[in-house]
């Protein structure tokens, strides 16, 4: 069997498994359970970070050659270490809707916009949910549930930073940082594409007032050389042009 087939086989079982990861992950933090039923919600966290783990070492097996495999899917190690990374590979499917009637540079853009906009969405549930566990019960903490913990992360993520809520854990810190880090790679590509795409707008139907590049100038050049030459030979005779 080769990587590839492999990946196709485990792909949807791997996403399912990662949505059971983050309600799993949510319920015992939002919850704070206690228990059997955190006993729970850790056991089903660990089989499904377990299968990661098992799809991510077969993979490297199968690869030829594994350097250049290992290289390329940094990201599917960031998923051992984190699963519920995992349903990213879901906006690969809703980025195909309505598509197929679109230029190369829109569609491209529409990719992207659904991977930031969805790379955003999950990097907010899975820090608020990480820096709630970090930070409750902490001497001095002031993020104690689940919607300080949310509006904690929409102003980080977007490098606002009121300064109403924050860390005082390490743990809490670190994740400030991881988050902090991502919102300024997805909040620039997102605006990066907004302007790409109102560029285009504003420019659409004014091919007119646009400048000829260095190249266009050169061709358009060469085309009237050639059609001096044509004109200015003098006429073939029929002995010729027969031979020809």
């Amino acid at each position: 069997m080769t990587e590839e087939r492999w990946s196709q086989l485990t792909y949807w079982p791997l996403l399912i498994a990662s949505v059971i990861f983050i309600v799993a992950y949510s319920w015992q933090v939002i919850a704070d359970l206690q228990g059997t039923a955190e006993l729970i919600a850790r056991l089903t966290m660990t089989l499904t970070w377990v299968v990661f783990v098992i799809d991510y070492l077969v993979r490297l097996v199968l690869a030829s050659p594994r350097g250049v495999w290992f290289r390329k899917h940094i990201f599917d190690l960031l998923v051992v270490v984190l699963p519920a990374l995992k349903p990213l590979r879901l906006l690969k499917a809703l980025t195909l809707v309505h598509t197929l009637q679109r230029t190369a540079g829109t569609a491209l853009r529409s990719r992207i916009a659904i991977y930031g906009a969805g790379a955003a969405t999950i990097l907010i549930w899975i820090a608020a949910l990480a820096e709630l566990d970090a930070e409750r019960g902490a001497p001095g903490a002031n993020i104690e549930n689940f919607g300080d913990a949310v509006w904690w992360a929409f102003v980080t993520i977007t490098t606002v930073g009121y300064g109403d809520f924050y860390p005082v854990t390490a743990a809490g810190r670190m994740v400030a940082v991881l988050l902090m880090g991502s919102g300024v790679a997805v909040v620039g590509v997102v605006t990066a594409t907004l302007a790409s795409w109102v560029l285009e707008r504003v420019a659409t139907g004014r091919d007119d007032d646009e400048p000829a590049t260095r190249g266009q100038l050169r061709k358009v050049a060469a085309q009237l050389d050639d059609m001096s030459d044509r004109l200015g030979r003098p006429p073939e005779s029929p002995e010729k042009a027969e031979a020809r």
